[in-house]
Parts: C-alpha cells; structure tokens; sequence
C-alpha cells in the first residue's frame, strides 16, 4: 500500500476536480452530473480523473462531507457562556455569511436534501441531530431563564436555516428581483432585526 504523501501536483489536480465537480453537482444534481462532465471542467482525462477518485460516488461524498463540516460549524460555535441573545443573532450572521461565500455548496446539499438525502441520511439523524438536540436544550435553557422571548426552539433553527439559505439556493430568483443591488448589503441588517425583535423578551 501506498502511504507516501500527495505530490504537490496531486493536490492541485485533486482540488481541481472537487472544484469543477462542486459546480457540476450544484448545478446539474447527483443525477444529473456525469464523469465526463467533472473530468471536461477539470481539464483532465476521465483515466486521469477517475485515479483520484474511483466513481462520481466517490467526488460526491467527499464534497458532502466538507460541506457538512461547514455547514454545522457556526452551530457548534453557540457558545453556553455568552450573551444569549448576541449568540443567536451570530449564529444567524454566520449561517447567512456561509450562503454569500458557499453558495455552491449550498445549493449541493440542497440538491442532496430534495432527493431524499439518500447518501447521507445517517449523518442527519444522528450527528446532525445531536448536535441540533444539544443547542435546543440551550436555548430552551435561555427562555426558560428568559435571557430571549419563549418561541418554539426547533422552528427557530429550521427558520434560521432556510431564510439565510435561500439568499444561496435561490440566488437567481433573489437576483432577478432585486436587480442591480447586491442581496448581501441589505439581508443582514434586516435578518438581525427580525431576529433581534423575535427573540428580545418582553
């Protein structure tokens, strides 16, 4: 077995195609997206191609599981010991900054969401779950100590999750209205207000 360490011309080549795959995948589907596809945007050979990474299975899940990593880290970052409601309100400015910078990964996981979550349904009900069960008992922790105004906390973060995503997975439509103004100069203003008043206790 081959244990040395990639060659700075393998990690290049290997970012390459998980760089044309992401906009392949983001684009077309799982489904829709081939090999070919992946290894034309890439520049390479599909032989060439299919040496980093055996099967489109194998680019997928690779993709899904880095995004996955992005995509739960501004929760793991709420932090018990810190203003209750600043947390939330970061939390939300995270998850918004992460759909201006990681539009295409985004809209990967949207991809993946809407057909079932076929290839990672396991990872949402467990390590997904767990972590989103252990900072429910948070929040509801802080309502309860009235640090932010009782709400249902599980809506919260599903609320949370698809009004700062939809600036990312519906960034054509959001574009097409708005017209020449930038979405991400006038969303985070409006978001932390909405939130801000939601969660303010009376």
């Amino acid at each position: 077995m081959n244990t040395a360490a990639p060659t700075r011309i393998q990690k290049k080549n290997r970012a390459v195609i998980l760089d044309a795959a992401l906009d392949m995948f983001s684009t077309h589907g799982f489904r829709g997206a081939t090999v070919d596809q992946i290894a034309s945007a890439a520049g390479l050979s599909k032989p060439n191609l299919l040496y980093y990474f055996p099967t489109k299975e194998a680019i997928h899940a690779h993709l899904l599981e880095r995004m996955l990593d992005t995509w739960l880290d501004p929760l793991r970052e709420l932090d018990p010991d810190g203003d209750p409601l600043e947390e939330v309100l970061a939390y939300v400015a995270r998850k918004l900054e992460i759909s201006r910078t990681h539009p295409r990964e985004s809209r990967l996981f949207a991809n993946e969401i809407l057909q079932g979550a076929p290839r990672i349904h396991a990872v949402l009900s467990s390590d997904l779950k767990a972590l989103v069960d252990e900072k429910i008992a948070l929040l509801t922790q802080w309502m309860d100590e009235r640090h932010i105004a009782r709400v249902h906390p599980y809506h919260l973060i599903f609320s949370i999750w698809s009004l700062t995503q939809h600036y990312a997975d519906f960034d054509v439509q959001v574009r097409a209205v708005l017209g020449s103004e930038d979405p991400f100069e006038g969303a985070p203003d409006f978001i932390e207000t909405l939130y801000r008043r939601l969660l303010t206790p009376a």
